[in-house]
């Protein structure tokens, strides 16, 4: 069974399943790639907070997925984020037996970095 390690499989399934998502993105990576065409999305576990139970016996998680939306115009850019947002913040979802029971939006920054702008937001990703 997957664990809490495997969270950012719910979060790439439920963005490539996004029809706003599909329409302003190539393509969805789990971590940097030197092959992508813009504009196209990124994600990855920035951290993971284990919440064990008194008994000893696994509790629940929260893990943070970071999602950065690489773009070549700044407006694309933030369009795309708002797409992600809208996919992502206060939902639900479930892959191989793990669930996440939710994902809110806690932090966001922008900038430009190697020819493209970005849009980085931060989830916290309840298991």
């Amino acid at each position: 069974m997957a664990t809490s390690l495997s969270a950012g499989g719910i979060i790439r399934d439920i963005l490539q399943n996004d029809p706003e998502v599909r329409k302003r993105a190539n393509k969805v990576f789990p971590i940097a790639t030197d092959k992508a065409i813009l504009p196209y999305i990124l994600y990855r576990r920035a951290a993971l907070d284990h919440n064990p139970t008194k008994t000893g016996m696994p509790g629940a998680d929260t893990v943070q997925i970071e999602v950065v939306c690489y773009t070549a115009k700044y407006a694309e850019g933030v369009g795309l984020a708002e797409a992600v947002r809208a996919a992502l913040d206060y939902k639900k979802g479930e892959k191989d037996g793990l669930v996440m029971r939710s994902c809110t939006l806690v932090d966001s920054e922008e900038g430009y970095d190697d020819d493209a702008f970005f849009q980085s937001l931060i989830f916290n990703v309840k298991i």
